[in-house]
Protein backbone atom coordinates (compact mmCIF):
# COMPACT_ATOMS: atom_id res chain seq x y z
CA UNK A 1 0.00 0.00 0.00
CA UNK A 2 1.59 3.28 -1.05
CA UNK A 3 2.32 5.73 1.71
CA UNK A 4 0.59 8.82 2.21
CA UNK A 5 1.49 12.09 2.22
CA UNK A 6 1.91 14.05 6.06
CA UNK A 7 -1.73 15.02 6.97
CA UNK A 8 -0.80 18.74 7.99
CA UNK A 9 0.99 19.17 4.26
CA UNK A 10 -2.79 17.72 2.96
CA UNK A 11 -4.32 20.11 5.40
CA UNK A 12 -2.19 23.11 4.43
CA UNK A 13 -2.71 22.86 0.60
CA UNK A 14 -6.55 22.20 0.90
CA UNK A 15 -6.80 25.42 2.40
CA UNK A 16 -4.32 27.15 -0.36
CA UNK A 17 -6.18 25.67 -3.10
CA UNK A 18 -9.64 27.15 -1.54
CA UNK A 19 -8.91 30.36 -0.60
CA UNK A 20 -6.43 30.93 -3.39
CA UNK A 21 -3.99 32.49 -0.44
CA UNK A 22 -1.03 31.17 1.34
CA UNK A 23 -1.37 34.15 3.95
CA UNK A 24 -5.21 33.41 4.20
CA UNK A 25 -4.63 29.52 4.77
CA UNK A 26 -1.88 30.54 7.43
CA UNK A 27 -4.51 32.64 8.85
CA UNK A 28 -7.45 30.01 8.89
CA UNK A 29 -4.74 26.67 9.77
CA UNK A 30 -3.07 29.66 13.14
CA UNK A 31 0.43 29.03 11.77
CA UNK A 32 2.76 31.40 9.41
CA UNK A 33 2.58 31.83 5.81
CA UNK A 34 5.88 30.62 5.47
CA UNK A 35 4.90 27.27 7.60
CA UNK A 36 2.22 26.94 4.68
CA UNK A 37 4.77 27.42 1.99
CA UNK A 38 6.98 24.73 3.76
CA UNK A 39 4.21 22.12 3.99
CA UNK A 40 3.65 22.75 -0.01
CA UNK A 41 6.56 22.16 -1.32
CA UNK A 42 7.25 19.23 0.99
CA UNK A 43 4.06 17.84 -0.29
CA UNK A 44 5.41 18.48 -4.03
CA UNK A 45 8.56 16.92 -3.02
CA UNK A 46 6.58 13.74 -1.49
CA UNK A 47 4.65 13.60 -4.98
CA UNK A 48 7.36 14.25 -7.15
CA UNK A 49 4.80 16.62 -9.17
CA UNK A 50 4.16 20.22 -9.41
CA UNK A 51 0.72 21.24 -8.21
CA UNK A 52 1.29 25.18 -8.49
CA UNK A 53 2.70 27.34 -11.19
CA UNK A 54 4.77 30.27 -9.53
CA UNK A 55 5.13 33.37 -10.86
CA UNK A 56 7.17 35.55 -8.04
CA UNK A 57 4.99 34.79 -5.31
CA UNK A 58 1.36 34.30 -6.34
CA UNK A 59 0.78 30.83 -6.44
CA UNK A 60 -2.02 29.10 -8.88
CA UNK A 61 -3.22 25.48 -9.17
CA UNK A 62 -2.15 23.65 -12.57
CA UNK A 63 -4.54 21.17 -13.79
CA UNK A 64 -3.02 18.27 -11.71
CA UNK A 65 -3.31 20.44 -8.87
CA UNK A 66 -6.96 21.21 -9.43
CA UNK A 67 -7.36 17.34 -9.89
CA UNK A 68 -5.26 16.33 -6.71
CA UNK A 69 -7.35 19.37 -4.65
CA UNK A 70 -10.95 18.29 -4.84
CA UNK A 71 -9.71 14.61 -4.10
CA UNK A 72 -8.06 15.62 -0.97
CA UNK A 73 -10.88 18.08 0.05
CA UNK A 74 -13.42 15.17 0.25
CA UNK A 75 -10.56 13.16 1.95
CA UNK A 76 -10.57 15.05 4.63
CA UNK A 77 -13.83 15.73 4.63
CA UNK A 78 -14.63 12.49 5.09
CA UNK A 79 -11.57 11.83 7.48
CA UNK A 80 -13.66 15.14 9.83
CA UNK A 81 -16.68 12.87 9.50
CA UNK A 82 -15.31 10.19 10.87
CA UNK A 83 -13.91 12.29 13.66
CA UNK A 84 -17.40 13.51 14.77
CA UNK A 85 -18.96 10.19 14.62
CA UNK A 86 -16.55 8.49 16.52
CA UNK A 87 -16.56 11.38 19.27
CA UNK A 88 -20.65 11.13 19.14
CA UNK A 89 -20.89 7.17 19.49
CA UNK A 90 -24.18 5.55 20.67
CA UNK A 91 -25.71 6.85 23.99
CA UNK A 92 -27.98 4.61 26.32
CA UNK A 93 -30.75 6.29 24.90
CA UNK A 94 -29.48 6.14 21.11
CA UNK A 95 -30.07 3.19 18.71
CA UNK A 96 -27.23 3.44 15.98
CA UNK A 97 -28.38 1.19 12.63
CA UNK A 98 -25.99 0.24 10.08
CA UNK A 99 -28.17 -0.55 6.65
CA UNK A 100 -27.98 -0.91 3.25
CA UNK A 101 -29.58 2.42 1.72
CA UNK A 102 -32.27 0.73 -0.80
CA UNK A 103 -33.61 -1.30 1.72
CA UNK A 104 -33.57 1.76 4.32
CA UNK A 105 -35.11 3.94 1.69
CA UNK A 106 -38.15 1.18 0.25
CA UNK A 107 -38.67 -1.25 3.72
CA UNK A 108 -37.13 0.13 6.93
CA UNK A 109 -37.81 3.71 6.45
CA UNK A 110 -41.37 3.17 5.44
CA UNK A 111 -41.90 1.54 9.14
CA UNK A 112 -39.84 3.28 11.14
CA UNK A 113 -42.28 5.77 12.68
CA UNK A 114 -43.83 3.30 14.15
CA UNK A 115 -40.70 2.43 16.22
CA UNK A 116 -40.43 5.31 17.45
CA UNK A 117 -43.88 5.65 18.31
CA UNK A 118 -43.67 2.88 20.20
CA UNK A 119 -40.37 3.26 21.45
CA UNK A 120 -39.85 7.69 21.90
CA UNK A 121 -37.17 7.14 24.49
CA UNK A 122 -34.90 6.35 21.59
CA UNK A 123 -33.55 8.83 19.55
CA UNK A 124 -32.83 6.78 16.10
CA UNK A 125 -29.22 7.10 14.34
CA UNK A 126 -29.52 5.10 10.84
CA UNK A 127 -26.01 4.60 9.28
CA UNK A 128 -26.81 3.60 5.56
CA UNK A 129 -23.76 2.13 3.67
CA UNK A 130 -22.91 -0.30 0.70
CA UNK A 131 -19.44 -0.85 2.69
CA UNK A 132 -19.92 -3.50 5.82
CA UNK A 133 -19.75 -1.71 8.76
CA UNK A 134 -17.21 -3.25 11.53
CA UNK A 135 -19.81 -3.22 14.54
CA UNK A 136 -17.15 -4.68 16.98
CA UNK A 137 -15.48 -0.73 17.21
CA UNK A 138 -18.61 0.21 19.85
CA UNK A 139 -20.03 2.93 17.33
CA UNK A 140 -23.02 0.86 15.72
CA UNK A 141 -25.81 -1.23 18.22
CA UNK A 142 -27.27 -3.29 15.19
CA UNK A 143 -27.33 -4.06 11.44
CA UNK A 144 -29.34 -5.21 8.69
CA UNK A 145 -27.24 -6.67 6.43
CA UNK A 146 -27.36 -8.80 3.59
CA UNK A 147 -25.75 -12.45 3.06
CA UNK A 148 -25.54 -16.04 4.00
CA UNK A 149 -25.23 -15.00 7.90
CA UNK A 150 -21.74 -16.03 8.86
CA UNK A 151 -20.20 -12.88 10.13
CA UNK A 152 -17.72 -13.87 12.95
CA UNK A 153 -17.52 -12.78 16.65
CA UNK A 154 -21.51 -11.18 15.82
CA UNK A 155 -24.32 -12.23 16.80
CA UNK A 156 -27.26 -12.78 14.13
CA UNK A 157 -30.65 -13.74 13.58
CA UNK A 158 -32.48 -14.76 10.25
CA UNK A 159 -35.27 -12.27 9.28
CA UNK A 160 -36.08 -13.29 5.83
CA UNK A 161 -35.18 -14.29 1.87
CA UNK A 162 -35.72 -12.12 -1.10
CA UNK A 163 -37.22 -12.40 -4.04
CA UNK A 164 -36.87 -11.01 -7.61
CA UNK A 165 -39.93 -9.79 -9.73
CA UNK A 166 -40.46 -7.58 -12.90
CA UNK A 167 -41.80 -4.43 -12.45
CA UNK A 168 -42.59 -1.49 -14.78
CA UNK A 169 -44.25 1.99 -14.00
CA UNK A 170 -48.39 1.73 -14.55
CA UNK A 171 -47.74 4.37 -17.95
CA UNK A 172 -44.67 3.10 -19.09
CA UNK A 173 -45.02 2.56 -22.94
CA UNK A 174 -48.16 4.18 -23.06
CA UNK A 175 -49.94 2.04 -20.60
CA UNK A 176 -49.73 -1.23 -23.16
CA UNK A 177 -47.07 -3.59 -20.87
CA UNK A 178 -45.29 -6.44 -21.48
CA UNK A 179 -46.89 -9.26 -19.82
CA UNK A 180 -44.92 -12.37 -21.06
CA UNK A 181 -41.56 -13.19 -20.00
CA UNK A 182 -40.57 -13.04 -23.99
CA UNK A 183 -42.71 -9.76 -24.22
CA UNK A 184 -40.35 -8.37 -21.37
CA UNK A 185 -37.27 -9.31 -23.03
CA UNK A 186 -38.37 -7.63 -25.93
CA UNK A 187 -38.59 -4.24 -24.07
CA UNK A 188 -36.49 -1.67 -22.86
CA UNK A 189 -34.63 -3.05 -19.62
CA UNK A 190 -33.02 -1.42 -16.77
CA UNK A 191 -30.42 -2.89 -15.17
CA UNK A 192 -28.82 -2.98 -12.03
CA UNK A 193 -26.39 -4.95 -9.82
CA UNK A 194 -29.27 -8.08 -9.74
CA UNK A 195 -28.86 -10.57 -12.30
CA UNK A 196 -31.62 -11.14 -15.05
CA UNK A 197 -30.37 -14.92 -16.01
CA UNK A 198 -32.19 -16.60 -12.86
CA UNK A 199 -35.50 -14.74 -14.01
CA UNK A 200 -34.89 -15.66 -17.50
CA UNK A 201 -33.51 -19.17 -16.82
CA UNK A 202 -36.76 -19.64 -14.35
CA UNK A 203 -39.19 -18.68 -17.52
CA UNK A 204 -37.71 -21.41 -20.21
CA UNK A 205 -35.59 -18.41 -21.44
CA UNK A 206 -31.95 -19.16 -22.58
CA UNK A 207 -30.90 -15.42 -22.94
CA UNK A 208 -28.17 -13.69 -21.98
CA UNK A 209 -27.89 -10.76 -19.60
CA UNK A 210 -29.82 -8.22 -21.73
CA UNK A 211 -28.33 -4.93 -22.31
CA UNK A 212 -29.78 -1.73 -21.25
CA UNK A 213 -29.20 1.20 -18.66
CA UNK A 214 -27.14 -0.03 -15.75
CA UNK A 215 -27.56 1.50 -12.50
CA UNK A 216 -25.30 0.54 -9.73
CA UNK A 217 -27.51 1.59 -6.92
CA UNK A 218 -31.39 0.09 -6.68
CA UNK A 219 -32.65 3.89 -5.56
CA UNK A 220 -31.40 4.59 -8.94
CA UNK A 221 -32.64 1.50 -11.05
CA UNK A 222 -36.39 2.14 -8.88
CA UNK A 223 -35.95 5.63 -9.48
CA UNK A 224 -35.54 5.00 -13.38
CA UNK A 225 -38.81 2.86 -13.60
CA UNK A 226 -40.76 5.09 -12.02
CA UNK A 227 -39.74 7.79 -14.49
CA UNK A 228 -41.06 5.03 -17.54
CA UNK A 229 -37.60 4.62 -18.91
CA UNK A 230 -37.83 0.83 -19.06
CA UNK A 231 -39.02 -2.19 -16.83
CA UNK A 232 -36.68 -3.59 -14.42
CA UNK A 233 -35.94 -6.79 -12.18
CA UNK A 234 -35.68 -5.93 -8.82
CA UNK A 235 -35.85 -7.17 -5.48
CA UNK A 236 -39.47 -7.51 -3.98
CA UNK A 237 -38.52 -6.02 -0.36
CA UNK A 238 -37.91 -2.82 -2.58
CA UNK A 239 -40.42 -2.59 -4.41
CA UNK A 240 -43.48 -4.07 -2.21
CA UNK A 241 -44.47 -1.04 -0.72
CA UNK A 242 -44.60 0.80 -4.60
CA UNK A 243 -46.64 -1.78 -6.09
CA UNK A 244 -49.18 -1.27 -3.12
CA UNK A 245 -49.62 2.29 -3.80
CA UNK A 246 -49.86 1.12 -7.66
CA UNK A 247 -46.96 3.30 -8.05
CA UNK A 248 -45.34 0.11 -9.99
CA UNK A 249 -47.01 -2.90 -11.68
CA UNK A 250 -45.82 -6.66 -11.33
CA UNK A 251 -45.37 -7.31 -15.11
CA UNK A 252 -46.11 -11.43 -14.48
CA UNK A 253 -46.56 -14.20 -11.69
CA UNK A 254 -42.87 -15.06 -11.87
CA UNK A 255 -41.34 -14.60 -8.69
CA UNK A 256 -37.72 -15.94 -8.10
CA UNK A 257 -35.87 -16.67 -5.06
CA UNK A 258 -33.37 -14.02 -4.59
CA UNK A 259 -29.87 -16.14 -5.03
CA UNK A 260 -28.47 -17.73 -1.59
CA UNK A 261 -28.83 -14.52 0.32
CA UNK A 262 -31.37 -13.38 2.66
CA UNK A 263 -31.67 -10.38 5.43
CA UNK A 264 -30.16 -10.53 8.79
CA UNK A 265 -30.29 -8.98 11.76
CA UNK A 266 -26.59 -8.61 13.31
CA UNK A 267 -24.92 -7.41 16.41
CA UNK A 268 -21.83 -7.06 18.92
CA UNK A 269 -21.32 -9.10 21.90
CA UNK A 270 -21.56 -5.84 23.71
CA UNK A 271 -25.12 -5.02 22.43
CA UNK A 272 -26.58 -8.43 23.40
CA UNK A 273 -29.03 -8.82 26.06
CA UNK A 274 -29.40 -4.94 26.48
CA UNK A 275 -33.16 -3.71 26.21
CA UNK A 276 -32.57 -1.28 23.02
CA UNK A 277 -31.48 -4.81 21.17
CA UNK A 278 -34.37 -6.40 22.89
CA UNK A 279 -36.67 -4.05 21.57
CA UNK A 280 -35.63 -3.32 18.26
CA UNK A 281 -35.22 -6.61 17.33
CA UNK A 282 -38.94 -7.66 19.02
CA UNK A 283 -40.45 -4.94 17.09
CA UNK A 284 -38.85 -5.68 13.58
CA UNK A 285 -39.52 -9.49 13.91
CA UNK A 286 -43.14 -8.30 13.86
CA UNK A 287 -43.00 -5.92 11.32
CA UNK A 288 -41.26 -8.71 8.86
CA UNK A 289 -44.01 -11.16 9.90
CA UNK A 290 -46.43 -8.47 8.37
CA UNK A 291 -44.69 -7.95 5.16
CA UNK A 292 -44.55 -12.13 4.91
CA UNK A 293 -48.42 -11.56 5.66
CA UNK A 294 -48.78 -9.22 2.56
CA UNK A 295 -51.85 -10.27 0.98
CA UNK A 296 -51.46 -11.47 -2.68
CA UNK A 297 -53.30 -8.69 -4.44
CA UNK A 298 -50.33 -6.81 -3.91
CA UNK A 299 -47.17 -9.19 -4.73
CA UNK A 300 -48.99 -10.75 -7.56
CA UNK A 301 -49.31 -14.48 -7.68
CA UNK A 302 -47.24 -15.01 -4.47
CA UNK A 303 -47.48 -15.93 -0.62
CA UNK A 304 -44.10 -15.17 0.82
CA UNK A 305 -44.86 -16.74 3.83
CA UNK A 306 -45.76 -19.83 2.26
CA UNK A 307 -42.58 -19.37 -0.80
CA UNK A 308 -44.94 -20.92 -2.88
CA UNK A 309 -47.30 -20.11 -6.11
CA UNK A 310 -50.86 -19.28 -5.43
CA UNK A 311 -53.45 -18.11 -7.95
CA UNK A 312 -53.01 -14.49 -9.00
CA UNK A 313 -55.31 -11.82 -8.80
CA UNK A 314 -56.99 -10.31 -12.00
CA UNK A 315 -55.33 -7.11 -13.05
CA UNK A 316 -56.15 -4.34 -15.69
CA UNK A 317 -53.12 -2.73 -17.79
CA UNK A 318 -55.16 -0.98 -19.51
Amino acid sequence: MPQSPPLPALRAFEAVSRLGSVVQAADELCVTHGAVSHQLRALEDFLGVPLFTRQGKRLTLNDEGRVYAMQVRNALAEIDEATQWVQAGPRPNELVIAVIPAFASHWLLPRLPDFQARFPEYRVRLRANLAVDDLRGGLIDVAIRMGNGQWPDLKQEFLFKDHLVAVAAPNFNGGDLPQTPQAILGSTILRSVENWRPWFQAAGIGAAEPDGLHCNDSNLLIEAVKLEQGVAMTRLSLVAGLLQRGELVQLTDLVVPYPNRGYWLAWPGRTDGTRKLKDFSGWLSTQVAQYAACPASVLRGFDLDADKKIPASPRNTS
